[in-house]
């Protein structure tokens, strides 16, 4: 059995997925940085970044954050060249529930001693999962012969086969997800955290975090929006006072075409065209040939 901490290398695309109940950032593997990350996940992130890279998330959603890839304890690669630690995450995870970021949170990693990743949460709401114990190898699962690496973890690959079952009606709960790959088939520990989480695991469903049905109010009454009119109001006269205080332009204060067209055009330096000093030199050379004649090139040269 080997680990597959020292398996996965490069070939794993993203260091670490985030996925929403409703829905997935879009990333390419260059833009996965542990600084990216943590400001996706706290809203720190430019004007200019698009809706597909925003975590659009209020008080109201649940969110699923899914973590693979290189780990030890208390720590995550991301692709092999930096690492995101528990505290970073933990507080990251502060700072989305004291922005009113998320309603509840489940958070699964696959990694080697992954349950240190998930000690130092102290939010509420927050539910935890991981493929390790403290001191334990997270390990791979079905080879492939043709590039001679695994291409699934084993924790990923029967988690994976549980929730291929699942469908929007179901009434499956979080209790069977705990159960979904025991020590038999993991060969390491799968461990979970619920001590932050509100509700009784058993109560709460699957189809919660991975389902993608949006609950909905219907109602049979007509809503008549009103506009604000005080709103309007002042911003109509604010527009109203910025265009009194705006100078009117003209094009011909753009552009002086009359100031163009009477301006004397500037004189030129004058300089002697080439064909002029070509026949001064040979003027100078017939001077000399007839004053002084052949004879006395010798002297010259």
């Amino acid at each position: 059995m080997v680990a597959s901490c020292f398996l996965r290398k490069c070939l794993t695309a993203l260091a670490g997925l985030l996925l929403l109940s409703f829905g997935s950032l879009a990333a390419s593997q260059i833009e996965v940085t542990v600084e990216n990350f943590l400001r996706v996940l706290t809203g720190r992130i430019p004007p200019s970044t698009p809706r597909s890279k925003r975590l659009l998330s209020d008080d109201r959603s649940n969110i699923l954050i899914y973590m693979t890839g290189h780990g030890g304890n208390g720590f995550l690669k991301f692709q092999d060249s930096e690492e995101i630690t528990n505290i970073e995450l933990a507080d990251a995870f502060e700072q989305m529930w004291q922005k009113r970021r998320y309603n509840e949170l489940l958070f699964i990693i696959d990694t080697c001693q992954g349950a240190s990743m998930y000690e130092r949460f102290y939010s509420p709401n927050i539910m935890a999962l991981a493929s390790s114990q403290v001191g334990e190898d997270s390990l791979s699962h079905q080879p492939d012969p043709a590039i001679g690496v695994h291409l699934m973890d084993r924790y990923t690959f029967y988690v994976l086969e549980f929730l291929e079952e699942i469908n929007p009606a179901s009434q499956t709960n979080m209790n069977d997800l705990f159960q979904v790959c025991p020590k038999s088939l993991c060969v390491s520990t799968p461990g979970h955290r619920t001590d932050l989480f509100q509700r009784d695991p058993k109560n709460v469903l699957i189809t919660d975090f991975f389902g993608s049905v949006r609950k909905v109010e219907i109602t049979t009454e007509t809503i008549r929006l009103q506009p604000d009119l005080g709103n309007m109001e002042s911003r109509y006269k604010k527009e109203w006072m910025d265009e009194e205080l705006m100078e009117p332009l003209k094009y011909a204060e753009q552009l002086p075409v009359a100031q163009i067209i009477h301006q004397k055009p500037k004189l030129k330096d004058w300089h002697p065209p080439g064909g002029f000093i070509l026949g001064l030199w040979a003027l100078i050379i017939m001077v000399f040939f007839k004053t002084y004649g052949i004879k006395h090139m010798k002297f010259i040269f």
